[in-house]
């Protein structure tokens, strides 16, 4: 199975030519990369350079009841993680910490972290990693 970091780098390379900076632009979800999972709609708003990143990417996950996009993983990149929508549980470096609309995740680079929607409907929430 993919995993998701994957799955952000292969969706943003349709929408943005790799070595380009990311763009002055509004998008909208209709504009956004839509990719279908098992678990979710993955939508990658931004995924490249900035004037003051090496990398950048912005996205949300619409995450079906009951799933989780993987299991808890670590990347170079830093983390924000804002829920929106319905509830579940975030987990950083074994900490698990239940999560509804308004809750925000930050995780610094390198922390084993994961989300899981433990609720009837979906869990929708927004990400935005960066690398220097």
């Amino acid at each position: 199975m993919p995993r998701r970091r994957d799955l952000f780098s292969l969706a943003a390379l349709a929408a943005i030519p790799a070595s380009a900076k990311l763009p002055d632009v509004t998008f909208s979800p209709k504009d956004a990369k839509l990719t279908r999972e098992r678990f979710g709609d993955l939508l990658i708003y931004f995924d490249g350079p900035t004037d003051q990143l090496k990398s950048m990417t912005a996205g949300s996950l619409r995450l079906n009841p009951g799933a989780t996009p993987h299991a808890p993983h670590r990347h170079p990149e830093e983390e924000f993680l804002l829920v929106t929508e319905g509830t579940g549980e975030i987990s950083i470096d074994g900490k698990i910490t239940k999560a509804g609309p308004g809750s925000m995740m930050y995780c610094a680079a390198n922390k084993l972290h994961g989300i899981v929607n433990t609720g009837k409907a979906p869990l929708l929430f927004y990400f935005y990693k960066w690398q220097r």
